[in-house]
């Protein structure tokens, strides 16, 4: 493959990617709006949050199969046009509870492009040059959070909330045109696996009595548990505890979600030199106890916002660090059933966090609920780690496995 279409196919699978991201922050800044609109509470609108992600989690169950069967290129057509029209529907919904439904939708169409992606780089690297290039796909899904509530909180300054949606179905549109002129299949007929149902229910049942790869996977998702506590409740904290408006929130949700990407580049430099376990352990333990820090500094109001917001960043930094080493660590054990090890990954991450975005709000819209869940997820990770895993049992895994297992 040349370098201009390794280029080319860098921007196809980034803008796949994005979406995802792009689909879950993109309307944060615009929470507190939405609960004045619809004359609702902030747990109501942040389950619109869960329902995208548990939308992800079912998705990919359904698609990374599906893929495998019968190939790329439709189901993630498929997928994005079923976002599309999710999209354009929630700029209609009539009240939250729609609004919520759709969101589901949504998400069941975003799996599409996530789950394809991932497997088209499997589908045509592996080794070192699988590595390279999901070490750039990984600064696009950092990027993308990053730029998602800036967007989201720029597009608010020209209209209201509905807009956000009436620029994710065009994002859409731009993905199903890329997709259909920019994406050959990679996946060629014999390689198909057509195990059916019963094929497929017999290798998730393989993969969940695997006693360290359902507690790598626990990690993945409790990590992802603190990081989406942290993306649902942040808007209400920081514009409606400590004053920011929806433009100084996106720039500070950005800054944090640098730290993020930061920690991910950074990973592939830190396995050159050291094991992943061990990454993993020194991450979880610095996250778990900037956690703590967090909920202390929320209780207490000691150092006022600056002290919440260096902690908060703290943690994700180590999540940055955590994310990608224990999915690594776990899909290098199943390579030989890699995408739909990798969905049910994925599943669980968006799974756990599902259950974290609305937990936020059942515990209140301040400081001290959002931190307490983050913490708990960093803390609870730690504690799945060396009860379930054990790292001692990771220590033979070389870190080259986990650039090419990392997703």
């Amino acid at each position: 493959m040349s370098t201009r279409q390794r280029l080319r196919l860098v921007l196809v699978l980034g803008s796949l990617i994005a979406v995802g991201p792009l689909t879950i922050d993109m309307y944060l800044p615009a929470f507190p709006a939405i609960v004045d609109y619809f004359e609702t509470t902030s747990a109501q609108v942040q389950l619109t949050l869960t329902g995208t992600l548990v939308g992800l989690a079912l998705g990919q169950l359904l698609i990374g199969p599906l893929s495998d069967a019968v190939g790329r290129r439709k189901p993630l057509i498929a997928g994005v046009a079923l976002h599309i029209v999710a999209s354009l529907l929630c700029v209609v919904a009539p009240n939250i509870a729609v609004l919520g439904v759709l969101r589901v939708v949504q998400g069941l169409g975003v799996a599409a492009a996530s789950v394809v992606a991932m497997a088209v780089v499997r589908d045509l690297f592996d080794g070192r040059a699988f590595a390279t290039l999901l070490s750039r796909l990984l600064l696009v899904m950092g990027a993308a959070p990053v730029l998602a509530p800036t967007l989201g909180g720029g597009l608010l300054r020209w209209t209201d909330w509905r807009g956000v949606f009436v620029a994710l179905a065009v994002f859409g549109v731009i993905l199903v045109l890329v997709a259909a002129f920019g994406l050959p299949e990679t996946l060629p007929p014999q390689r198909r696996r057509r195990g059916g149902v019963v094929g497929t229910a017999k290798l998730y049942g393989s993969l969940l009595r695997d006693r360290t790869f359902v507690g790598l996977v626990l990690v993945a998702g409790l990590a992802m548990a603190a990081l989406f506590a942290y993306v649902s409740g942040s808007s209400f904290v920081l514009q409606g505890q400590y004053g920011l408006d929806e433009q100084e929130f996106g720039l500070a949700f950005g800054a944090g979600a640098v730290g993020l990407i930061a920690a991910t580049q950074f990973n592939v430099r830190l396995l050159r030199r050291y094991s992943p376990h061990r990454i993993l352990v020194v991450s979880l333990a610095a996250g778990s106890v900037a956690g703590l820090t967090l909920l202390a500094v929320a209780a207490t109001g000691l150092g006022g916002l600056p002290a919440l917001l260096v902690s908060l960043w703290v943690v994700l930094a180590a999540a940055g660090l955590a994310m990608p080493n224990a999915p690594a660590l776990a899909l290098s054990r199943h390579g030989e059933a890699a995408g739909t090890a990798s969905a049910l990954l994925g599943a669980v991450q968006f799974g756990v966090g599902a259950v974290a975005a609305p937990l936020v709000g059942v515990l209140g819209t301040g400081a001290v609920a959002m931190a307490l869940v983050v913490a708990g997820g960093m803390v609870a990770a730690t504690l799945v780690l060396f009860v379930v895993v054990r790292p001692a049992r990771l220590a033979g895994v070389e870190p080259d496995a986990v650039l090419v297992a990392t997703h």
